[in-house]
């Protein structure tokens, strides 16, 4: 079963190693936003890449680096969004987040045909 609904796609845009309240950065965002309801995350990271600061991050031999960067997607309606977003304003020091306006569309297993395709 196919479902459409108005919805946003929060990008977060941070370092491998950036850090809160002690630990990892990336997975306490995660953390928070199940905790606060929010429909998907997904971690993604990248292979090399730069910021603000113009510093590489690479794994290439030679290059002094502060991790990988890595992107946190999460989609949900935008009021769970705006809930997460004021997560985020007390836990990043720095990095990127981005809002866009989508249209999710969700694919829902139908118990009628017993996998998520047609007929």
């Amino acid at each position: 079963m196919r479902t459409e609904t108005k919805a946003q796609l929060l990008s977060i845009f941070i370092g491998e190693e950036d850090r809160y309240r002690g630990g990892l950065l990336y997975p306490a965002i995660v953390c928070r936003f199940k905790e606060l309801g929010v429909a998907g995350v997904t971690v993604l990271q990248g292979s090399e890449g730069y910021g603000a600061h113009g510093r590489m991050h690479t794994p290439r031999a030679g290059n002094l680096f502060e991790g990988q960067p890595v992107v946190i997607e999460a989609v949900d309606i935008p009021e769970r969004v705006a809930i997460a977003l004021a997560a985020l304003d007390t836990m990043m020091i720095e990095g990127l987040v981005t809002v866009q306006d989508i249209s999710a569309i969700r694919y829902i297993k139908d118990p009628k045909f017993g996998h998520s395709g047609g007929k």
